[in-house]
């Protein structure tokens, strides 16, 4: 089927994109969606996580550096950049680095490299687009591959797994940040009241209830944490850890690049 007979994706009644992992049209949909929200993404996201966004980054590099034992840091891939809040953040942490903030949608990587002019690591900073499904690298480029919010989103988990595995050093190493399901069964319905009606709620107001009633339904497909860090193991990490952050609100994986010990 050609794309001009491409069946139309699904759309929330305001007419905002509203992607369904069901059908054939999921990873176009996503591309409307984030080209949709590109604008007003880092605003809304640091209004409907309380401001917890602004610490959960952070401690998710730290929680990297005390993970990985090979500290060195060239060369950093930032996978699904977004607003570049996260690749920013990077080459901040690590000074010596250079990083490469990668996304599929060119409205956010136009909002990216317009919020990055003028900062002390603008330098250190390049933007391109790329796909996590077919990363358009190298074997072995990067010393550590981050990203923040995106598996979640993938069409095909494992495969991406396997490209940020491939594109890794031996010794380099994988941080995935993503949103989680809380490990307290009352703190667990607080956090669904929440995130499954209030946040749409808001997303309705300024015109993107599709994204943000999205947004639920994205956590329900992810694995588990202990299933995650299997798709991990399986995609070639030979060590693997998670760090949750506020009660499990959202959790750091982390994966290690290193070659396979016989026993």
């Amino acid at each position: 089927m050609n794309a001009a007979a491409a069946p139309a994706g699904r759309t929330a009644p305001d007419g905002s994109p509203y992607p369904d992992r069901t059908l054939p049209t999921f990873e176009r949909d996503v591309r409307r969606m984030f080209t949709h929200i590109a604008e007003r993404y880092e605003w809304f996201d640091h209004v409907a996580s309380l401001g917890n966004d602004y610490l959960w980054r952070p401690r998710a590099l730290w929680d990297l550096d005390r993970f990985r034992p090979d500290r060195r840091t060239d060369r950093v891939l930032d996978l699904g950049c977004g607003t570049g809040e996260l690749a920013r953040q990077v080459a901040s942490h690590y000074p010596g680095a250079r990083v490469f903030a990668a996304d599929f949608t060119r409205a956010m990587l136009v909002r990216a490299a317009r919020s990055s002019e003028g900062r002390r690591e603008a330098g250190r900073l390049a933007f391109g687009r790329a796909t996590a499904l077919r990363l358009p690298f190298a074997d072995g480029s990067f010393d550590v591959v981050t990203n923040a919010f995106v598996a979640r989103n993938l069409s095909d988990l494992p495969r991406a797994l396997a490209e940020m595995r491939r594109v890794l050093r031996p010794g380099g190493a994988l941080l995935t940040l993503e949103i989680t399901e809380p490990a307290s069964p009352r703190f667990n319905r607080l956090f669904h009241a929440y995130f499954d009606r209030v946040v749409p709620s808001l997303g309705a107001i300024v015109g993107s209830e599709g994204p943000y009633r999205y947004l639920p339904e994205s956590l329900r497909s992810l694995p588990s944490r202990e299933r995650f860090l299997d798709a991990l193991g399986a995609a070639g990490f030979a060590r693997t850890g998670a760090r949750a952050q506020s009660m499990g609100i959202v959790t750091a994986f982390l994966g290690a690049a290193e070659s396979r010990r016989g026993p």
